[in-house]
């Protein structure tokens, strides 16, 4: 009886520890997540450079929803409290997150208002191109990760945020950031080389909105569209007129739509000039989880191939 009694002792004792070592793992767990920086980013294309760039040190959090249009985006209250208790804010600027002031009013909501607060501009060093139409030619367009070359300085605009607010682990972004860009280096070279086979005057891409101003700085193409920045008039008559009017006096150009964007503009223009639809392109939002375009060189990748595919396909 005393030998199981002390069995029974050595037992409880051992499950004591067991479990002690079982809590301190879940503790040390829950530390090490808590320890890394917690970012937002206003949408998808700024979320996949600042995981590429972040690494293990980062846990990032989109505002506007992967295929969601971030021009007009409206915050939930989990956005506020996620912007609150962030170490971390990057947005694009260039008048994208400017519709409705929703980002401004998010900020000063979240107390990230300051001049010292932790929030960054990914744009900071791009040459900002303007609109073009009518009463908007002081307004910039925000769309300037379509030239690779800008997605370079984003990536480099992460790294100098991250270092910031997280100096002790300045050499694992510095390594994650200069790897990063290798690879966008090598994508724009690539875009260079495959668009020279089109011949000049074929390099024109016809899309809903005319995000592509960068795009096409970048890669020697001639733009058109139906609008020009989203906005609350988009596909009026007076736009598809002009659109339809331009296709007519090209020939046999193809037409893109955007993911993230009503297809029924440009389907009313293709029934009006009986060009093709030839596939859909990413602009404002990679791909979700798992499906085409789903990381900004994955998007980018994928505009090349079916661009080229569209302007040399007989």
């Amino acid at each position: 009886m005393k030998i199981h009694k002390l069995l029974l002792f050595i037992t409880s004792i051992s499950l004591v520890f067991v479990i002690a070592a079982c809590g301190k793992e879940d503790v040390k767990a829950a530390n090490d997540n808590n320890d890394k920086i917690q970012a937002i980013a206003t949408y998808s294309i700024i979320y996949d450079i600042v995981k590429n760039v972040g690494g293990n040190r980062v846990e990032v959090h989109t505002l506007a929803p992967v295929g969601s249009n971030p021009h007009e985006y409206d915050p939930l209250p989990k956005d506020v409290q996620l912007t609150t208790d962030a170490d971390v804010v990057f947005y694009n600027g260039l008048n994208l997150e400017g519709g409705n002031s929703w980002f401004e009013k998010l900020l000063l909501t979240a107390g990230k208002a300051g001049i010292e607060a932790p929030v960054f501009r990914l744009s900071e060093g791009v040459k900002p191109k303007y609109l073009t139409s009518k009463g908007k030619e002081s307004e910039e367009d925000p769309h300037a990760w379509l030239d690779v070359r800008n997605g370079i300085k984003y990536a480099e605009n992460v790294k100098k945020g991250l270092i910031k607010v997280d100096p002790e682990h300045t050499d694992v972004y510095e390594k994650n950031a200069k790897e990063y860009i290798l690879k966008l280096e090598k994508l724009h070279q690539e875009a260079v080389n495959r668009f020279s086979e089109i011949p000049k005057e074929q390099r024109l891409l016809i899309t809903s909105e005319g995000a592509f101003k960068y795009f096409c700085e970048a890669y020697g193409f001639e733009a058109a569209y139906i609008w020009e920045i989203n906005a609350e008039n988009q596909g009026s008559p007076d736009q598809v007129k002009a659109v339809v009017d331009f296709i007519r006096s090209k020939k046999s150009p193809v037409l893109f739509v955007e993911t993230s964007l009503d297809p029924r503009s440009m389907e009313m223009v293709s029934n009006e000039t009986g060009v093709p639809i030839f596939g859909k392109i990413f602009t404002d939002s990679i791909g979700k989880p798992g499906e085409d375009g789903d990381t900004y060189i994955k998007m980018m990748e994928w505009n090349i191939n079916i661009i080229l595919s569209g302007l040399t396909e007989k």
